[in-house]
């Protein structure tokens, strides 16, 4: 994922379900102290670095150790009472239980309580945590059109990111695993290396304090936090490490807040500061079925890091990557994906140019990349596809691959980005 502000992962299989219902708190009683207000809707947003207390430095002195940061909960939307109203979540079958706040979303309230769905931008650009509403009814908040179509709403569809409930609710959706098995961790990373692999690509190499260890899946994304509380999400281009390093694959967004600063003031050895992992983006190692995995961009990054860990693992799903891209100089890490195929029978690279150019030289395949799979792959009934790229290429691809090739919906897991300059 890259976002200058989102990022996006894998449909919704419908298993358990949830049922909500519908509690108040008393004046003063609110979880964690939080303060009310009244508003349309509420938003999540970052302590500003002063109000997260004394940074401090690990034995080494060179990166901050991890602060104990919070995060204010803005926005408490009062009942006609004047009473601050929740809703008691019970997670069939399960059992469990969380209570959802009138002024969060589904998702929300299941990550603040330990429990994880499908998601992947949290800004309702991808599609990833739509699920079925079997009963009562929601706020559809930010949902995108294009994630989140009239006629999906009508069905009985939302996109738990962006969904608040306005009634007792029962929801489909799937369970992963406890948010407690891979803890969301906010740290300091000192850049170790800037490397530039394209004209508007920079990859960054993070070193993370020495007495840190960060936990993820290969394919998780992480939330950069900036001094005046925005952040923006990148994915992790590597699989996990022992040497404390992440990488990102950072893409120029002309007039873009953060990236602006990436490709012109950033320099080795400055301090960031970010939050994860996040997103249920990841290979699924619990199939055997052989693999797509479609990258647009730098959706590479990710892909890349899933590659890397199913080496890791000597995994031996065939693995068919394809990367998509306008010209030559945009596929910035062709050579890695090229020595993979050489070097392992069960993986294939196929490279795919949208708008070559004679300077490109190119011999490869053209066009739009998720054609080149629908070529290759007429039937897709017995694969699973891992697709990173903007919201329009993720949209596409899942369309046909499910409408025209055949490939199970809930085998579609994604991962979309969106960029943004402010």
């Amino acid at each position: 994922m890259q976002d200058d502000v989102g990022q996006t992962s894998q449909p919704v299989q419908a298993v358990p379900v949830i049922q909500i219902t519908r509690h108040r708190y008393r004046a003063g009683l609110t979880p964690g102290g939080m303060a009310r207000r009244i508003a349309q809707q509420g938003m999540n947003t970052d302590v500003s670095a002063t109000a997260r207390g004394k940074v401090g430095k690990d034995a080494a002195g060179d990166v901050p150790a991890a602060d104990n940061q919070d995060f204010l909960h803005v926005g408490i939307v009062a009942d006609d009472q004047g009473e601050p109203m929740r809703y008691q979540v019970t997670v069939q079958p399960s059992g469990r239980q969380f209570a959802a706040e009138t002024d969060e979303t589904l998702l929300d309230a299941a990550l603040r309580q330990g429990l994880t769905m499908p998601y992947g931008c949290k800004d309702g650009a991808c599609g990833a945590c739509k699920g079925q509403v079997m009963s009562g009814s929601v706020e559809h908040g930010m949902a995108q059109p294009h994630a989140l179509t009239d006629q999906e709403k009508t069905a009985g569809l939302a996109l738990y990111c962006c969904a608040r409930p306005t009634s007792d609710l029962t929801i489909e959706c799937k369970q992963l695993r406890s948010a407690h098995d891979i803890p969301v961790k906010t740290l300091p990373a000192r850049i170790e290396k800037l490397e530039r692999l394209a004209p508007d690509v920079i990859e960054i190499h993070l070193r993370l304090p020495a007495n840190e260890h960060l936990q993820f899946l290969a394919g998780q994304y992480i939330d950069i936090l900036l001094k005046d509380g925005r952040k923006r999400s990148f994915s992790l281009a590597n699989a996990p490490r022992d040497d404390g390093m992440l990488e990102l694959h950072i893409r120029h967004v002309p007039g873009g807040f953060f990236t602006e600063q990436v490709f012109t003031t950033m320099k080795v050895r400055d301090i960031m500061r970010f939050n994860g992992p996040h997103g249920s983006f990841h290979l699924h190692d619990d199939s055997s079925k052989p693999v797509i995995l479609l990258a647009g961009g730098t959706g590479f990054a990710p892909i890349k890091g899933i590659v890397e860990q199913a080496l890791a693992t000597d995994c031996k799903r065939p693995l068919h990557i394809y990367w998509g891209a306008k010209a030559r100089v945009d596929l910035y890490q062709h050579e890695l994906p090229e020595r993979w195929a050489a070097e392992h029978t069960h993986i294939k690279y196929i490279p795919v140019l949208s708008e070559a150019t004679a300077e490109d030289a190119w011999g490869g395949r053209c066009g739009l990349v998720h054609q080149a799979v629908v070529s290759d792959f007429p039937d897709l009934s017995g694969h699973q596809v891992y697709a990173c790229g903007s919201p329009v290429m993720i949209g596409v691809a899942k369309q046909e691959f499910v409408n025209v090739c055949g490939l199970p919906e809930e085998e579609f897991f994604s991962d979309a980005f969106t960029f943004a300059s402010n």
